[in-house]
């Protein structure tokens, strides 16, 4: 009998370009050993670069968390972006000019939402922004 091991939450801090990699790496492992294909390990991989960009872009440090879920047995991700950066005054407005910027910047938000099931965005002028993103692992029949 093989033994899988499946991690509880893990948290991932975020100051430099190193840490982007080292997160999207440690996301895609951590996602893969709760039962995600590939494809959508890739996904979420992208999803946490982009959350660590924009800590070290906007705010220079922070922290990821990946939590696992489950629903009815079927598996999920949280990934919680956090970080105690200048904030987002206007988050919808930032959402509607993001797929203008997105060229420059990368996914942006909007795009980084459209990798996930479900997104939410927190955020306080000069106290910083919480990002939570949820993903369910798809069922290929």
């Amino acid at each position: 009998m093989i033994e899988v091991r499946i991690e509880t939450e893990t948290t991932l801090l975020i100051a430099s370009d190193g840490d982007i990699v080292a997160a999207r790496q440690r996301g895609r492992s951590f996602v893969l050993q709760l039962g995600f294909s590939s494809p959508e390990a890739m996904l979420i991989a992208t999803a946490i670069s982009e959350l660590a960009r924009n800590i070290v872009l906007y705010a220079e440090q922070g922290e990821i968390v990946l939590k696992p879920l489950d629903r009815e047995g079927r598996p999920g991700v949280m990934v919680i972006a956090r970080d105690r950066g200048p904030g987002i005054p206007d988050v919808h407005q930032i959402a509607i000019r993001d797929d203008a910027d997105r060229t420059r910047s990368g996914l942006g938000l909007r795009g980084l939402a459209r990798l996930v099931d479900e997104c939410e965005i927190v955020s306080h002028a000069g106290q910083g922004t919480t990002v939570a993103l949820k993903k369910w692992k798809q069922d290929f029949c």
